[in-house]
Formats: C-alpha cells, sequence, structure tokens
C-alpha cells in the first residue's frame, strides 16, 4: 500500500555510480509513496535506442544532449527519479538539483562486479577498471549535490527503502 505521498518536497532525485542501485531503489520508493518513477536513461534508450548505440553512432556529446533533455524534463514532474551515473556532470543539472531532495547511492567495486550482469554492461566487461576511475572522478560533485547518503553495497534494498521513505518524509 502506497505511504500517503502529499506535502512531500519533490522530486527526490537518486544520483550515484552506475550498478549503485538507482533503479531497484527508485521504483521500490515510487511504489511506497505512490508517485510516478521516471529513469532517464529508459527515457533516452526509449525514444532513441539503446545507450550504447548511440555512443556508437554519434558519440558522447549527442549522448549527453539527450540526457539533458531527459533529466530537464523528469525534474519538472513530482516524482522519484533516477539520474544516469554522468547526468550530474552537467552544470545545468547541478543547478536544478538545488530545488530537488538529492539522494546519493554508493557502492563498493566489488558489490557492483559481483551483482551486475556483465553482457548489459560492456563497460565492466571491458574495461574493469574503468568502474573505479569514473566512481571516483564523480565522487566530489555527488558528494556535494547530495542532501543524504545511502550505501547500497551490502544491505538489503527493503531497507535502504524504508530509511528512504522516513527520510522522505521528514520536513525539508
Amino acid at each position: 500500500m502506497p505511504e500517503q505521498a502529499a506535502d512531500l518536497r519533490l522530486p527526490v532525485v537518486l544520483i550515484g555510480p552506475m550498478g549503485s542501485g538507482k533503479s531497484r531503489v527508485g521504483k521500490q520508493l515510487a511504489k511506497r509513496l505512490g508517485l510516478p518513477f521516471v529513469d532517464t536513461d529508459n527515457v533516452v534508450s526509449g525514444e532513441h535506442g539503446a545507450i550504447a548505440r548511440i555512443f556508437e553512432r554519434h558519440g558522447e556529446a549527442h549522448f549527453r544532449a539527450l540526457e539533458r533533455a531527459a533529466v530537464a524534463a523528469a525534474l519538472e514532474q513530482p516524482a522519484i527519479v533516477s539520474l544516469g551515473g554522468g547526468a550530474v556532470l552537467d552544470e545545468d543539472t547541478q543547478r536544478e538539483l538545488a530545488d530537488a531532495r538529492v539522494v546519493l547511492l554508493t557502492v563498493t567495486e566489488e558489490a557492483v562486479l559481483a551483482r551486475a550482469n556483465l553482457d548489459k554492461r560492456p563497460l565492466l566487461r571491458d574495461d574493469p577498471g574503468a568502474w573505479s576511475r569514473i566512481a571516483a572522478a564523480r565522487r566530489p560533485v555527488y558528494e556535494r549535490l547530495a542532501d543524504v547518503t545511502f550505501d547500497t553495497s551490502h544491505r538489503p534494498i527493503s531497507g535502504i527503502v524504508d530509511e528512504l521513505v522516513a527520510w522522505v518524509k521528514e520536513p525539508a
């Protein structure tokens, strides 16, 4: 049964590195709060095709422009929003996140590798050190933007969602 979502400061935005559980946590949190869930990576791929193919055919700059549009639209909604790992690098996105409640999900590299489907994560399969390099480079931005942080490495998602529901209901 959904929790009462009235009077919540929205959107609630999940940020963090690839494999930290943003989509899984976001879906469950949205369900518990009776809110829509928007995964910006899914929006981009749903409208433009697989992200890997966008990178291959048009390059990262084109993908980032598509991602930026999806993020801007998502942040206008009273929803739980999951951003792709690199979306926070955009300065306009960083400014817009000042008006949202931002949750940083962290995870260890070991946990990501243990639970990742390498067929769906070619970056991890093709360059095992890439995850650590990217996560370390983005960490300062994630930490600066976050209002609260939860580590998903070894905890049940349901427990994290319970704590997030309580946090979201706290007065902002």
